[in-house]
């Protein structure tokens, strides 16, 4: 069975509810016509999912770890995810290929997703979400390296503005040895860039 994904319970849906229902005025259509009279509440319950990852430390999922003498690459490729750009309120999704060099410490992989989603479910920019990500597990897990690389489809540059489809954005952050050491790093980029 899929896990629901989390929703915010603290967000004002109430207060966007009405947000969206004037944005709907505004644009001259009629919020009471039968196809749009449940849109505000979903777009609601839409931004409380969306946005929930506003109310959670992406920390606390690197509280769990495991000691091990392992000091070779740890590599998850091809983790999808969706955020929202806070430019224009318009989804960005992607994949992201995470990399780090364990100091004594490892964590489960299912981790790396979560910390992923953390910050990806606010409104974001995808050069803050790779940094983030990067910084929290290299300062967190006292890795002595780090890698991320992010790989996403935008909205605001595909349907609207410049209407480009198919343009992919890039974005990388890399830390300590994977950043210093250019035979870490060669490594490192070949296994992020690996095909799927």
């Amino acid at each position: 069975m899929k896990e629901s994904p989390p929703i915010a319970k603290d967000v004002d849906q109430k207060r966007i509810a009405a947000a969206v229902r004037e944005i709907l005025l505004a644009i001259g259509e009629d919020p009471d016509r039968e196809g749009l009279r449940g849109t505000p509440g979903r777009v609601a319950r839409m931004y409380a999912e969306m946005f929930a990852g506003l109310r959670v430390d992406p920390r606390e999922h690197l509280q769990t770890f495991f000691t091990e003498k392992y000091d070779e690459m740890v590599v998850l490729r091809d983790v999808t995810f969706y955020s929202m750009c806070e430019h224009h309120l318009l989804p960005f999704e992607g994949r992201c290929h995470i990399a780090y060099l364990p100091d004594g410490k490892v964590i489960g992989l299912s981790k790396l997703a979560r910390i992923l989603d953390a910050f990806a479910q606010r409104p974001q920019v995808q050069e803050r979400l790779t940094t983030q990500i990067a910084d929290t597990l290299y300062k967190e897990l006292n890795a002595k390296g780090v890698a991320v690389v992010m790989e996403a489809v935008h909205s605001c540059m595909t349907c609207r503005g410049v209407k480009k489809p198919g343009s992919v954005m890039v974005t990388s952050a890399i830390r300590g040895e994977c950043c210093t050491n250019p035979a870490t790093r060669a490594e490192i980029m070949s296994l992020l860039h690996k095909s799927s």
